[in-house]
């Protein structure tokens, strides 16, 4: 039977507002930032391009979390249109997976390719270098990155993985192992490497930065600024002071005598601490007088609203997240199925939510969006907070307007693999939702016939479309050659459960982005692992940099102008 329009129509249309939103939003963003002085278009371009790909690859989710639950009716049962198995699996692959291949195969030539490339290509500008000598300076450099990602392919491609269970001849019939890896074949598994690389640099990221960010967003916006009156004149009393100090070493050798090398030293301190000075106070007169800061000051209640919002969705995540790595902890298949949990026990309050939320569309869409953008803006208020390091040094500031191109680039390349790493923590923070939906299932109180009993590595938990075990009939005969899934109908004795991995094959049908993610980590199971265990880290972090971002003082408001001035830097005053 062929696809309704609507359907079509309700899961697309959605995705291409949002498509046109985020190249927008991604064109502002780096415009935003960038150093205009200083920008180049084709810096610009890879970095809008970049970053609206790798959002793309989140806003696909709720399309396919959409057409998986728009398949069954209310009451459980398959609509007329899904009622054929092969019907929905077609559907899922030609449409939904086939995006999800395009959108993660452009994030790898992004990453390993185009980025590094045009980073390295802003580094040999010069005056005396020409064009072409700058492409071949930039291309020596790329060829290392195209390395890394050729080996992370042909490692996918043709590295034996976990093998097929021993006992598959026992359960063949539902499993169906060696055929479901002919049809994956080894090209999607060899790009599930290549993301999983990418993804668990992103997750050291998100450790790193989004961990702080989801504190020291809040708390910034609850302490607000410094009084910029009261700054002032303790600024001004403390440049007299220091005038008054210089003078005094500077009086020491009126008469011609020799400077020693002690005052000589502490003379360059206090001209820099000088220097220093008088420009905070500059910056602080003209904050007083500038209109913008006296706005701000007016909207002061709102933005403590706002932070006590940030910090109680903060809290919320954190719950979420806790409950289900506890329930993984609790009752998961282990860490050689990547902690792969069958049906969620313990409640998740983010989850709950989505799920509610799917039945009245788009209102999850609106959901899904603002926690992405949540997680987005905390990471980039983790990176202006900390910088961009490399260990404890730093490379490159990040501030409005002051930010060069090759930061911007490598800001960008970090939001992607920050962006992927959310792909994943997604099946922690909303399980049930980014798997099967609001999907239900008929569930009858007879005995359950040994056919439909899941075992752990069912073709359900592998996301392995199987035909499903047709139910027997009266007199214990069987339908020969029945192919498709039956549509239940609803009886005296029979109710709807909600769709988990436990499920009866067929009776639901799981998102193209699980069944990645499962057959992934069942094949790889180092990878499901480390996000596991990189998870809890993620909430350790958050505690501690709650506590760190409680204790931490009000900044001044003009930190960010001192710091993005770039040409007065503090190296330049020491060297002064």
């Amino acid at each position: 039977m062929a696809i309704p329009h609507e359907v079509l129509a309700y899961g697309w249309i959605p995705f291409t507002v949002v498509l046109v939103l985020i190249f927008i939003f991604s064109w502002f963003y780096i415009r935003f930032y960038q150093d205009h002085a200083q920008s180049e278009v084709s810096s610009t371009l890879t970095a809008i391009v970049a970053l609206a790909i790798t959002l793309l690859t989140t806003a696909l989710v709720p399309v396919d979390i959409f057409l998986v639950s728009y398949m069954k009716n209310d009451d459980g049962t398959w609509k007329e249109w899904s009622a054929d198995e092969s019907v929905r699996n077609d559907f899922e692959k030609n449409t939904v997976a086939v995006g999800y291949y395009v959108l993660y195969a452009m994030v790898a030539f992004f990453a390993f390719v185009l980025m590094p490339f045009m980073y390295f290509y802003y580094e040999e500008k010069d005056e005396d270098v020409t064009t072409k000598q700058r492409m071949c300076g930039a291309l020596k450099y790329t060829i290392g990155f195209l390395i890394v990602g050729v080996v992370l392919l042909l490692v996918g491609a043709f590295a034996p993985l976990k093998k097929p269970p021993s006992n598959i001849t026992q359960w063949s019939d539902k499993l169906n192992f060696m055929k479901d890896e002919l049809k994956a074949g080894n090209g999607e598994t060899a790009l599930s490497l290549l993301m999983g690389f990418l993804s668990f640099m992103g997750m050291m990221i998100m450790i790193t930065y989004t961990a702080y960010g989801m504190t020291a967003l809040p708390f910034s916006m609850l302490k607000g600024f410094k009084n910029a009156k009261k700054e002032e004149l303790e600024v001004s009393q403390s440049h007299e002071s220091v005038q008054e100090r210089a003078r005094m070493i500077r009086a020491k050798y009126t008469s011609g005598r020799t400077v020693s090398g002690r005052d000589r030293r502490l003379l360059a301190r206090l001209e820099g601490e000088e220097r220093l000075l008088l420009r905070r106070e500059r910056h602080l007169q003209a904050a007083n007088l500038s209109w913008l800061n006296k706005c701000l000051r007016c909207c002061r209640p709102f933005e403590v609203i706002f932070g006590v919002f940030f910090l109680l969705f903060g809290l919320l995540i954190f719950v979420s997240l806790f409950l289900t790595c506890l329930d993984k902890a609790l009752n998961s298949l282990g860490y050689k199925f990547g902690y792969a949990l069958l049906k969620p026990q313990l409640p998740n309050p983010i989850n709950i939510v989505m799920v509610y939320a799917q039945r009245v569309f788009p209102l999850d869409y609106c959901l899904f969006v603002a926690i992405v953008l949540y997680f987005l803006y905390c990471t980039m208020s983790g990176i202006r907070a900390i910088g961009i390091r490399c260990c404890w040094i730093k490379l490159y500031k990040i501030r409005a307007r002051k930010t060069m191109p090759q930061a911007l680039l490598f800001l960008i390349l970090m939001l992607m693999l920050t962006m992927l790493f959310l792909n994943i923590m997604l099946f922690t923070l909303a399980p049930q939702y980014v798997m099967y939906g609001s999907q239900h299932y008929m569930k009858t109180n007879d005995t359950a016939h040994p056919e439909t009993t899941v075992t752990p590595l069912n073709g359900t938990l592998l996301g392995i479309a199987t035909t499903p075990t047709p139910q027997p009939i009266p007199h214990n005969s069987t339908v020969p050659g029945n192919t498709t899934t039956p549509i239940p109908q609803p009886t005296a004795s029979a109710q709807t459960e909600v769709c988990a991995t436990d499920a009866p094959v067929g009776k639901c049908i799981m998102t193209r982005a699980a069944v990645f993610l499962n057959r992934f980590f069942y094949k790889v199971w180092f990878f499901g692992a480390c996000y596991y265990w990189g998870t809890w880290l993620f909430l350790v972090v958050y505690i501690i940099g709650l506590c760190v971002s409680i204790a931490k003082k009000r900044k001044s408001v003009v930190d960010e102008e001192l710091d993005s001035s770039d040409y007065d830097s503090d190296e330049d005053l020491v060297s002064a």
